[in-house]
């Protein structure tokens, strides 16, 4: 009897030191991380969206509907979705019917017209171009100065500069956009955690998203509705 119970309390030692061992380690290392979000992003599901579902039967722009996807993309980049955010989304799609392909949402966090600075938050869907635009001075405010900074997913970035798009086949102007015409052609890759700033004040600029879509932080001097020119004359 007594061998019987030794037995039994080695076996369980042996088990409870087993069980020990087998635990998970600590993710240390910058590569685990890396690996982890890979892991993370074969297991979701793919964004996808389509034209139709931003428009009645009408061609209306349904502005719920495009919310409903731009907070499915922010939850697949882990975005923190805050109680209120729903509501303090801005979104346009220029008026062009077309906001799978040629649109803007974000949120103006802060645009302090007195001390001229302001942060705001961009999202643009999967292959969303946020069309060529310019800034001037307007209203007492100077020429806004920006840049941006990916916080999740692609952007595209194209400026003034020498013309490089050769590089880039995937970047396409949508017709949508003053029948696929742009001024500018010299693009930046920039991926999450890549910054990049406007080259020239008054310059013309323009962004298309990668197919994950992207989240940017744009931070500025100062922004002013009045002072924003679209290329595209039907955007203005």
């Amino acid at each position: 009897m007594k061998n019987s119970m030794l037995f039994c309390t080695l076996f369980i030692a042996i088990l409870f030191s087993s069980c020990v061992n087998k635990e998970e380690k600590p993710i240390t290392s910058n590569s685990d991380i890396v690996a982890l979000k890979e892991v993370k992003k074969e297991t979701k599901k793919e964004l996808k969206f389509t034209n139709e579902q931003f428009y009645d039967a009408e061609g209306n722009f349904l502005k719920e509907k495009a919310k409903d996807a731009l907070i499915e993309m922010l939850e697949y980049h882990n975005y923190p979705v805050f109680d209120g955010l729903r509501e303090k989304i801005w979104l346009t799609d220029y008026n062009k019917g077309k906001y799978a392909e040629l649109g803007l949402a974000s949120i103006m966090f802060v645009n302090n017209k007195e001390d001229k600075y302001m942060l705001m938050d961009i999202f643009l869907l999967p292959n969303q171009m946020l069309g060529e635009h310019m800034h001037f001075a307007a209203e007492g405010n100077p020429v806004k100065m920006e840049g941006w900074l990916i916080r999740h997913g692609k952007s595209y970035i194209v400026g003034v500069g020498e013309d490089n798009s050769e590089q880039f086949p995937q970047v396409v102007v949508p017709k949508s956009h003053w029948d696929g015409k742009v001024t500018t052609k010299h693009i930046i890759e920039a991926n999450e955690g890549d910054f990049a700033s406007l080259t020239k004040a008054e310059s013309p600029h323009w962004q298309m998203a990668g197919p994950e879509g992207v989240v940017i932080t744009e931070v500025g001097n100062v922004h002013t509705n009045s002072g924003v020119l679209r290329s595209d004359p039907a955007m203005n």
